[in-house]
């Protein structure tokens, strides 16, 4: 037998050992009626389901989510002779998914004839609007805006406005999209390599809402970063919509080990990307 094989086999063993020390384990596996064999095979993944679960127990809101994938648990499922798992949205990204798609609805709809110019903190974001519209040009290398402000603010109305305009009146093709949610949608590694070069070639994108994601190697590292490098490659113009500013993404980006090198490496690729702008203005989502 293979000795490395040998290895892993026995720390499975050891893994399983201590796992039976769970009630909560135990009766998982009892559950789904699953063999020694099949329990072994997915032990690591069990712990992982049974600690999701623990960890939404007592949860009382998005914000203290402590799951890798933000406001999902993991859960195991059984068809026929299949045995796998999948990401599954908590009571609380159910109810705030709903709360987006009201807002992706309205911001479908945007126009730039639409946008209040009434609010004088909005008015020097709106003329650079006005003024990346009037200067598109696909030969042209154009920055795209890195735009933080407060919650509710407008932000993703406006660059939806902007991203509608270019659409209809100048055959540009957009694309925004929310990144928590597309961190869900890449782990079907299916999609994976399709959705991965539409983000990093599509004409016009805008990543929202960035930083409210749970931060991993991966997706910073892998996804993220592979985006903004194929990006800057292209000189493709891309937005951002944050509610922290570039210095706050950076620390959001350092994750929990703290790893400022590849937190600055993401940042040099948005602040080369666009150009920094501020909104604080009323909360629009009443």
């Amino acid at each position: 037998m293979n000795l490395s094989f040998q290895v892993e086999k026995e720390k499975l063993e050891e893994n399983l050992k201590e796992a039976w020390k769970d009630p909560a384990f135990v009766e998982l596996v009892q559950a789904y009626h699953l063999t020694k064999e099949e329990i072994l095979k997915k032990v690591t993944k069990l712990q992982d389901v049974v600690s999701s679960k623990k960890n939404c127990e007592n949860c009382k809101g998005l914000y203290e989510c402590k799951n890798p994938l933000l406001g999902h648990l993991l859960v195991p499922k059984k068809e026929e002779n299949m045995f796998y798992f999948s990401y599954q949205p908590c009571k609380y990204k159910i109810e705030e998914n709903k709360n987006r798609k009201s807002e992706f609805d309205l911001n479908k709809e945007a126009r730039m004839k639409d946008i209040d110019v009434t609010d004088k903190k909005r008015v020097k974001v709106i003329r650079w609007l006005d003024h990346f519209y009037e200067n598109f040009d696909f030969s042209k290398t154009q920055k795209g805006l890195y735009l933080n402000g407060s919650f509710g603010s407008g932000k993703t109305f406006l660059i939806s406005a902007l991203f509608h305009e270019l659409s209809e009146k100048k055959n540009v093709t957009t694309e925004i999209i929310y990144f928590p949610e597309v961190l869900v949608t890449l782990k079907d590694w299916d999609l994976y390599e399709y959705k991965m070069k539409y983000y990093e070639t599509v004409d016009l994108l805008c990543i929202d809402d960035i930083g409210a994601e749970k931060v991993s190697e991966w997706s910073r590292d892998e996804v993220l970063g592979t985006i903004l490098q194929s990006r800057m490659t292209l000189h493709l113009p891309t937005f951002f919509t944050s509610n922290l500013t570039l210095e706050e993404l950076e620390i959001h980006f350092e994750g929990k080990e703290k790893d400022k090198i590849k937190a600055r490496r993401i940042m040099e690729r948005i602040r080369f990307l666009t150009e920094d702008m501020t909104l604080i203005s009323e909360n629009r989502r009443h």
